[in-house]
């Protein structure tokens, strides 16, 4: 693990901060995307330049449930105007949930240099910086796909086969409502998905949320050693981070992976909306 002096992150260049985003407004090595949980967000205002991707329909093959396929993610690059050497800075609503979601999938699938702008759109707009609705076009390219990167994710199988693991942890990134069964969705969504609530037997619970400050953006590697130490997610351990649909997990994944430089951690994309109702596995309440 090393660190680059900005916050004594691992990895602090995959970060950027709004100030450098309005200085590559107009850079053609730069793409711009927005991923939110709100898919009107996009057209009632964005930062100029990016793109809009939809959570529901280009980050995920719905009808599978599973991340695109390598043809269908080849679409979404080149349609984007991405080419392999592009400069792909993510960003979105509720503290980048999606944003690191789609983060996960373009790292999954080999793409060299992703971004995340730090704060995301909370911070862009609370520092009066300039939106538009006015969509934007590029150039279509030719993406060539990699092969996919899979021990950046955890199957159920995986999943299943850690249990009683003594080399891996496992962290619940929901609400403690949810870890404990309350709940089966957070409080703003639709209370469905799963058959049953609880958690996986030995996960420890780290919401999501105690990783950024008030403004969205992230606490400084410090605060953050100290807080997922503090529950034994250590960097020793393989570590499999979960939720309700994966996206606030890949939050987590983030995290661990770049601002910690947690060697081994994977993403579980089906999360409890698979855990909570498959047959024969055990829950902890």
């Amino acid at each position: 693990m090393y660190t680059n002096g900005k916050n004594g992150y691992a990895c602090g260049e995959v970060l950027v901060n709004t100030e450098w985003v309005a200085d590559h407004l107009d850079d053609p090595q730069v793409r711009l995307v927005e991923v939110s949980v709100d898919t009107e967000a996009y057209d009632s205002g964005h930062i100029p330049g990016a793109l809009g991707w939809s959570w529901k329909e280009d980050t995920q093959d719905t009808l599978r449930r599973d991340i695109p396929n390598p043809a269908a993610f080849g679409a979404l690059m080149s349609e984007a105007g991405i080419s392999n050497d592009t400069t792909v800075v993510l960003y979105g609503d509720l503290d980048n949930w999606f944003a690191t979601y789609a983060f996960w999938l373009l790292k999954m699938y080999g793409h060299d240099d992703v971004r995340l702008l730090n704060g995301g759109r909370k911070k862009w707009i609370a520092e009066d910086r300039p939106l538009t609705t006015l969509t934007a076009f590029y150039e279509q390219t030719t993406y060539r796909v990699a092969d996919r990167n899979l021990s950046l994710r955890a199957a159920r199988s995986y999943v299943e086969a850690s249990l009683n693991h003594a080399g891996r942890a496992m962290v619940d990134v929901r609400s403690p409502d949810e870890f404990s069964g309350k709940l089966l969705a957070p409080p703003a969504l639709p209370q469905e998905g799963s058959q049953r609530g609880g958690h996986i037997p030995g996960a420890a619970n780290i919401p999501w949320s105690k990783a950024v400050m008030e403004d969205g953006t992230f606490k400084s590697a410090a605060d953050l050693k100290a807080l997922y130490e503090g529950y034994g997610i250590t960097a020793n351990k393989e570590i499999i981070a979960y939720c309700r649909i994966g996206e606030r997990s890949s939050h987590t994944w983030f995290v661990l992976t770049y601002l910690l430089g947690y060697p081994n951690v994977r993403n579980y994309d089906g999360s409890w909306t698979e855990w909570g109702s498959l047959i024969g596995v055990p829950i902890a309440r």
